[in-house]
């Protein structure tokens, strides 16, 4: 495990970096009770430099159980793979945890968190077909430092981030962690982010994970600053960071307000606003894929019939504004917590320096020192 794992290290807010809204107790996305996230974290050597998070909608006895939540996703760039999501878009119900991890690790993780389900004894060893068959993982690219073609992620790595999940009360780790650990962001080490809001108007909580992975330093925007720019002036630049806007960023949303699939759709698309307002772009050559689900709950009427509430369409706007909040600033947490790195072929990759980006928004005014 990386030092990603030192739970005293600044979040973006430390630095004085100005947010707007009410965070939970951990400004992560355990803040919705009965989420759980965990981690493996997987650097070698010189060269492997990548892992998988999991995250489960439920507790895990729960997910067992094949206790449903309502979900949906949304595409802002489909240069990237996100599978199971053909059903949960028919079903309107996520049925496994999710899984993220690099581009190459998908179909280990895949069948990996089947044989997981099976040695749980959920699903029967005769093969029948049931919801968990199909389950979510997503991806982003991790090749720049990681040797992603030597195909490092086991069936152990993902059994790993399944079974250390944790949830409410917990420090959800950021950074170089989980299938985080070799991304980059706006040509800066970043990797794994959460953040949360309460929404005390509506009572409910809306929390964020993301794998983020995409953008170009000089588009980098942060309280309406243009840093990006600014750095580039300072010349601080790495020039062996392939300057492109590939990678991609998967965003995972989660809310404990009652939303059908359709709503939860909404929520999902709101998550291109908050990566806008960072000067993302969403390139041709990055996937921007986005998922929401609610863990609100519904109860059985007959054999063949549940009953679940649902907030009114024109009640939600508190929750887009929670959920664009969420997303821009777990990408600047993911970006904060991150660590120089060096990895594959000797690529080294700079940290956002704490004190540049003091420096800068304090320049413009825009420095929350209190």
């Amino acid at each position: 495990m990386s030092s990603a794992s030192d739970k005293s290290k600044p979040r973006a807010r430390d630095l004085g970096i100005p947010f707007n809204g009410v965070p939970g107790k951990s400004n992560s996305i355990v803040d919705v009770q009965g989420v759980e996230v965990g981690f493996s974290t997987i650097i070698e050597g010189d060269s492997v430099r990548t892992g998988v998070t999991a995250i489960f909608p439920r507790a895990p006895e729960r997910v067992l159980n094949n206790e449903l939540c309502f979900a949906n996703w949304f595409s802002l760039n489909g240069n990237g793979e996100m599978t199971g999501i053909h059903w949960l878009t028919e079903s309107g119900f996520l049925t496994t945890p999710i899984l993220i991890t690099n581009t190459h690790a998908v179909g280990i993780c895949h069948q990996s968190l089947m044989k997981w389900f099976v040695k749980k004894n959920v699903i029967p060893q005769t093969g029948n077909i049931v919801d968990s068959s199909l389950p979510v993982v997503a991806e982003t690219w991790d090749g720049f430092l990681n040797d992603i073609h030597g195909f490092h992620v086991t069936e152990e790595h993902v059994f790993e981030a399944l079974e250390n999940a944790k949830g409410s009360g917990t420090t959800v780790l950021e950074g170089n962690v989980g299938g985080g650990t070799g991304m980059i962001t706006f040509g800066f080490k970043a990797g794994t982010g959460t953040s949360s809001r309460i929404v005390p108007e509506l009572n409910y909580t809306v929390g964020v994970l993301v794998q983020s992975n995409f953008g170009r330093k000089k588009q980098l925007i942060i309280a309406g600053i243009p840093v990006g720019e600014e750095i580039l002036e300072m010349e601080r630049v790495n020039a062996k960071v392939p300057d492109k806007d590939v990678g991609s960023i998967i965003v995972i949303i989660a809310t404990d307000a009652p939303l059908l699939p359709h709503q939860l759709k909404r929520l999902a698309v709101r998550a291109s606003l908050g990566i806008a307002r960072l000067g993302g772009i969403a390139g041709d050559s990055s996937g921007e894929i986005f998922l929401a689900f609610s863990t609100a709950e519904f109860s059985n009427q007959t054999t063949t019939t549940k009953q679940a509430e649902f907030m009114i369409n024109d009640a939600m706007n508190p929750l887009f504004e929670a959920t664009i909040q969420c997303v821009e600033e777990a990408i600047l947490n993911s970006m904060v917590a991150a660590e120089t790195m060096i990895g594959y072929k000797g690529l080294k990759v700079d940290a956002l320096s704490h004190e540049t980006i003091k420096q800068i928004l304090k320049k413009y005014n825009r420095l929350n020192d209190k």
